[in-house]
C-alpha cells in the first residue's frame, strides 16, 4: 500500500492518494481544486486514479473531488449519512457506514464519525499485508477532535453543537477506542486549521497515543458526555463567516476550473474589476489604488482572500497583480482551493493607474476623533486591546461592513501590522473614505506605552 499525503499549509488542510502498487490503482481523499497534483502524482508512481471520495462537506475549502473524478475519469463516492440537507446534490456513488471500496488489493471501510458535521465519514485502509490506517478527516486530530459548533456559528444552525458534541463523543466510544492501538491515524488538519481548538503539528498519530495523551481521552474513559460536551464547546476559535458559502457551495458542485491561460490585460482593466494586489506591505504602502485589495503573495493569500472576498456581495470581476503569466496562474490556482474563481486576468504593473500611496500611522499619533477597529481574534482582543476598540475580526469582516462607522475616520489594528493592511485595503474597496493602519499593530502601541 502507497499512502501518500498532500498538504496545503496555508489551510492546512490534508489530502490523500492511497495506491495499490501491484494493480496500479488508486484513491484520492479530500482533494483540493487544483487537482493537477493528484494527476502527477499518480502519474510519478505509474498508478491510475480510480475512486476518489470525500470524508464530509467541507467547510473551509471548495473541494476538487468533481473535478478529480471528472478529469480522471473515476468513480466517486460521498456520504449519504447525513440525511438530504447533507447529501451533495450532483452525480456519486452514496456510501454508508460499512461500505467498502477495493482499491486493488486495499480495502477502503468507511465508517460514519458523526459530530464535526452529520454526515461525516472515516475511512480504515487496510493491505492484503494487514497494514492498516485510519483517515480521520475532521473527526479526530493529533491532540483534538473537529469542532461540532461549525453549523452553528457559520452556517445558520441554532444549538446544533450540542447534539454534534454527542455524536463526536459516541464516534470516539464506539469507532475509534476498539481500534488496536498502533493503528496510525493521518487527520484531515493540522496546526492553524479553525476547525478545531488545539491542533497538534504531528502529521500524524495512533490510536493509542490519542487515548493516552489526548485532551477528550479521560472524558471518554469514564463517560463523561457532560464533561467533553462542556470542555469541547468552550474557547473554540472564531469560525470564519466564508465557511457558510463553502458549505452550501460543495453540496451544489463546484464548477469545473477553466483550462484556459489566464490573458494579460490592459492597464483600463483594472479601474473595472476588484485588483488584488499581492506585493509586500511595503510595496502597497508606497501606493496602489482604492479598488485594490493588499492580499500579499505568502503563507496566507488563500485563508485571507476567502475572509476579505465575497463573490455573493462584490461580482466585480478579479484582476491580479502579478509578476509574470506563470505567477498569475500559481495565484489562480490557490484562489481555486477557496471559491474565488472570478478572475479576468493579469497586469504586472500599476504605471500610469492613479495610485495614492496609503502610509500607516505612527503608534503615537493616533487621531482622536477616528474609530479604532481591532481585526484580530476574539481570544486577542481579550487579552489585551486599545481603549474604545471596536472588535471586528478579519474573518467577520465581509459580514459585519454594516455594522462600521462610515461618518468618521477608521483606524484598523491588528497584532503587527499584516491583517489590518489586507483588513484597511477592504474597506477601501468598499467605500470607506478616510481609513488608516496602526503601523506595528498592537505589538507596537503596547511597547510605546508601557
Amino acid at each position: 500500500m502507497l499512502l501518500h499525503r498532500l498538504y496545503d499549509d496555508d489551510l492546512a488542510q490534508a489530502s490523500y492518494l492511497i495506491g495499490c502498487p501491484d494493480v496500479g490503482v488508486a484513491l484520492v481523499v479530500d482533494p483540493h481544486r487544483d487537482v493537477q497534483a493528484y494527476l502527477d502524482l499518480a502519474r510519478q508512481h505509474s498508478l491510475r486514479i480510480t475512486h476518489v471520495t470525500e470524508t464530509h462537506l467541507h467547510a473551509d475549502l471548495l473541494s476538487g473531488a468533481r473535478e478529480l473524478s471528472a478529469r480522471a475519469h473515476a468513480e466517486l463516492h460521498l456520504s449519504a449519512e447525513g440525511g438530504p440537507d447533507w447529501t451533495p446534490t450532483y452525480p456519486h456513488t452514496p456510501l454508508h457506514h460499512g461500505d467498502t471500496l477495493h482499491v486493488g488489493y486495499v480495502r477502503v471501510q468507511a465508517l460514519h464519525t458523526p459530530g464535526h458535521t452529520p454526515e461525516h465519514l472515516s475511512f480504515l485502509i487496510t493491505d492484503r499485508h494487514g497494514d492498516t490506517a485510519l483517515l480521520t478527516g475532521d473527526f479526530v486530530f493529533v491532540g483534538d477532535v473537529g469542532r461540532p459548533d461549525l453549523l452553528d456559528e457559520a452556517a445558520g444552525g441554532h444549538d446544533t453543537r450540542f447534539t454534534g458534541a454527542r455524536q463526536l463523543f459516541g464516534a470516539l466510544r464506539d469507532h475509534f477506542l476498539p481500534l488496536p492501538p498502533g493503528t496510525p491515524i493521518w487527520p484531515g488538519h493540522g496546526a492553524g486549521s479553525a476547525c478545531g481548538k488545539a491542533l497538534g503539528t504531528q502529521p500524524s498519530s495512533t490510536v493509542g497515543a490519542e487515548t493516552q495523551r489526548a485532551w477528550w481521552a479521560p472524558y471518554v474513559a469514564r463517560n463523561d458526555e457532560d464533561g467533553f460536551t462542556r470542555t469541547l464547546l468552550a474557547d473554540q476559535p472564531d469560525a470564519p463567516a466564508y465557511f457558510a458559502r463553502m458549505k452550501r457551495d460543495n453540496r451544489a458542485g463546484p464548477p469545473l476550473t477553466p483550462s484556459t491561460p489566464l490573458p494579460a490585460l490592459p492597464a483600463s482593466a483594472v479601474l473595472d474589476g476588484l485588483l488584488i494586489d499581492t506585493r509586500p506591505r511595503g510595496a502597497y504602502h508606497a501606493g496602489s489604488l482604492p479598488n485594490a485589495l493588499h492580499l500579499p503573495d505568502g503563507p496566507h493569500l488563500e485563508t485571507w482572500a476567502a475572509w476579505l472576498i465575497d463573490p455573493d456581495a462584490d461580482p466585480r470581476p478579479l484582476v491580479l497583480l502579478a509578476r509574470d503569466a506563470a505567477h498569475a496562474h500559481a495565484l489562480r490556482a490557490r484562489l481555486w482551493r477557496v471559491g474565488l474563481d472570478r478572475v479576468a486576468g493579469y497586469v504586472t504593473d500599476l504605471h500610469g493607474l492613479p495610485t495614492r500611496p496609503y502610509p500607516p500611522l505612527p503608534p503615537g499619533a493616533l487621531p482622536h476623533d477616528a474609530a479604532l477597529l481591532d481585526v484580530r481574534t476574539t481570544a486577542e482582543h481579550a487579552a489585551g486591546h486599545l481603549p474604545g476598540a471596536l472588535l471586528r475580526p478579519a474573518a467577520h469582516l465581509t459580514r459585519d461592513l454594516q455594522t462600521l462607522p462610515r461618518d468618521t475616520p477608521v483606524t484598523v489594528y491588528c497584532q503587527s501590522g499584516a491583517r489590518s493592511a489586507a483588513a484597511a485595503s477592504l474597506l477601501r474597496t468598499r467605500g470607506f473614505a478616510d481609513v488608516r493602519e496602526l503601523a506595528g499593530g498592537y505589538a507596537a502601541w503596547t511597547a510605546a506605552h508601557p
